[in-house]
């Protein structure tokens, strides 16, 4: 199903020349997305909204809002990157469906530290938000992964290393996701991991399968062959060296992941708690981490936190929940996480006893680095399931 994203391109009404160069920008970033694979075309009550855009691509749906600065300074950006954030948030509280959100800002010219500051604040305060920052003399950076692949540094400046086949690269969040349909038919567990499954020849393929374009499929399949991680034999594709395609997307998970432990208002039976929680918040919630493994059957550590993936941490989705913010000192009843790569985690979650859960893959990646025994619980999935399903 095709994806709509609403390109909120919210900016200060002006005059003459002020208006041409606002436009400019706009374009700039619709320009961007269409190199993603985005079909853009005009709103048609631009009056109402500015510049609205709507792109069709995949099963996708972003809400992206687009501010201007007059200078590149960061004084002058954050203010702005910060309203944009708080109107599409709104924007997608209004909406229908579940959206992802994109808030950027434009300047000028913005140097290379400037932009630093920004994309810092943004993580910072806003990590839920994918932050772009674009400038005239051709600057784009974005702090989501699954959109650096749209980074340019302007030519003007010294030009960046090449990269490497490092983890934001090999393993963004859209990568993730068709890594796993690449493994699908290896684990053959539809309630281990929900993902198409299939033998696939081409780029083609498999992009049909896991719903991206083509470019992001031949793209991910180009460095797996770069790699060394791609084998093609009798015409299909076929993962090779899976143990260290395994270690590799693991050091992703390395990071600490933004977290907000939560209390219940009315507290009740946990487990059905929990699952209510999930289900009132909507679709993209699971469970993860040690609860995720216990819904596999595989739980080995007990007394584990529960934690539960949600997009973002905002009122509405905690009040739907019914949970609260914990404060210093409480002990919490849940812990709410943001998944680092959110396709990937809710595009493959399953349906388990215990209400939505992350796929065995992601338990894995996920509890590996966990310093409550989380080595410990990852050892026993793998030996349990990944050595003998995806090695074997």
């Amino acid at each position: 199903m095709a994806t709509l994203i609403i390109l909120d391109v919210l900016i200060n009404m002006a005059m003459g020349t002020h208006m041409d160069k606002n436009h400019r920008y706009h374009e700039l970033v619709a320009n961007a997305f269409r190199e993603l694979g985005f079909l853009i075309h005009e709103d048609p009550h631009p009056a109402i909204r500015g510049y609205d855009l709507v792109a069709l691509r995949g099963s996708r749906r972003s809400i992206i809002g687009v501010k201007v600065a007059p200078e590149g300074r960061p004084d002058r950006m954050i203010p702005l990157l910060a309203q944009a954030i708080l109107e599409v948030r709104a924007r997608a509280r209004d909406s229908p469906e579940n959206s992802d959100i994109v808030a950027i800002v434009a300047a000028p010219r913005v140097s290379r530290k400037a932009a630093s500051a920004v994309m810092e604040f943004a993580e910072q305060y806003a990590p839920d938000v994918a932050a772009g920052i674009f400038d005239l003399d051709g600057r784009r950076s974005f702090s989501a992964h699954d959109l650096q692949e749209l980074n340019v540094e302007p030519a003007m400046l010294p030009p960046q290393p090449a990269m490497s086949a490092s983890a934001p690269d090999l393993f963004s969040d859209r990568n993730q996701w068709m890594l796993k349909v690449l493994l699908a038919g290896r684990l053959n567990e539809p309630d281990m991991l929900n993902s198409p499954v299939g033998d696939y020849r081409n780029a083609s393929e498999l992009a049909k399968e896991a719903k991206v374009s083509v470019m992001s499929a031949y793209r991910l399949l180009e460095q797996l062959k770069h790699e060394g991680f791609l084998h093609e034999s009798n015409g299909l594709i076929e993962l090779v060296r899976v143990r260290d395609l395994l270690d590799r997307w693991g050091a992703v998970y390395k990071r600490p992941s933004r977290e907000m432990p939560v209390r219940w208002l009315i507290p009740e039976d946990a487990d059905h708690q929990v699952a209510d929680a999930m289900r009132a918040y909507g679709a993209r919630a699971c469970l993860g981490l040690f609860a995720a493994a216990r819904a596999h059957g595989l739980d080995h550590v007990s007394g584990a936190p529960v934690h539960v993936y949600v997009p973002d941490f905002n009122d509405d989705g905690l009040q739907r929940m019914g949970v609260v913010r914990a404060l210093p000192g409480e002990i919490p009843d849940v812990i709410l996480r943001i998944p680092r790569a959110k396709e990937s985690v809710f595009r493959g979650q399953v349906m388990s006893a215990r209400g939505r859960a992350a796929d065995i893959l992601q338990v894995w990646l996920d509890v590996a680095s966990h310093p409550s025994r989380g080595k410990e619980q990852a050892d026993f999935i793998y030996q349990r399931v990944l050595k003998l399903r995806l090695l074997s």
